[in-house]
């Protein structure tokens, strides 16, 4: 998943961004409300985790535009406000989640992991298309009781395409995806990348499930 972190406080940014970055996630940090409401604009996120209180714009204000924009991404709140009508009004104001700070980073962790399950096509701990199975936390994919392991990038990259089947992918989308803010790839990167997924699948005999779509982009087409 792609993961927007916002946080005012550098000492808890910090631990917040290593820990799920370690986790396997791509992660952009924003340090008050308006870089954040500026990278909600130009990118797209699989989860927000977003602090109450922020200088420039609140959480609170950053969660109801975004809920008022149609976006409709988990937003995990972080806050130290816990009186259950704090709780109430972030709730109310679009977010799906609350956890109290300090946070708990295996908490954290077991939080974004469940919010990041609401798609359709999580089964347990698993990513699921047709008969290939993902597992994340292993970095391997399986398909007809056969498991070849995957590098980090790789997992990425075809949790990335699982996650939007039948659809047409451009370089960009893909790129922003698995490249944090700030790092550009090599302008070949993603090509390359795609060539050695499709060599680890071609073992599962679903290389050719990863479709160029010239001119445009990938397009992952499932065959039941």
């Amino acid at each position: 998943m792609r993961i927007l972190l916002v946080e005012d406080d550098v000492e808890q940014l910090e631990p917040l961004q290593g820990i799920l970055s370690e986790a396997g996630y791509i992660v952009d940090a924003a340090e008050d409300g308006e870089i954040a409401q500026w990278l909600i604009s130009e990118k797209d996120y699989d989860l927000l985790i977003i602090d109450w209180m922020l200088p420039t714009i609140s959480g609170l204000s950053l969660c109801r535009q975004y809920r008022l924009s149609g976006k409709t991404a988990p937003v995990l709140m972080l806050t130290a406000k816990d009186t259950t009508p704090d709780k109430v009004m972030g709730l109310d104001a679009g977010a799906d989640d609350y956890l109290v700070k300090p946070a708990d980073l295996v908490e954290l962790l077991a939080r974004v992991r469940a919010l990041g399950r609401r798609v359709p096509n999580w089964q347990g701990d698993s990513l699921r298309v047709a008969d290939l199975q993902l597992y994340l936390a292993e970095l391997n994919v399986e398909r007809s009781h056969v498991k070849v392991e995957l590098s980090p990038r790789e997992a990425k990259l075809l949790e990335y395409l699982m996650r939007h089947p039948n659809q047409v992918l451009n370089r960009n989308q893909i790129e922003e995806a698995l490249w944090e803010w700030g790092m550009e790839p090599e302008s070949n990167a993603l090509t390359v990348l795609v060539r050695k997924l499709r060599q680890r699948l071609q073992v599962l005999g679903a290389a050719d499930w990863i479709k160029t779509v010239y001119g445009m982009g990938y397009r992952l087409n499932p065959q039941e």
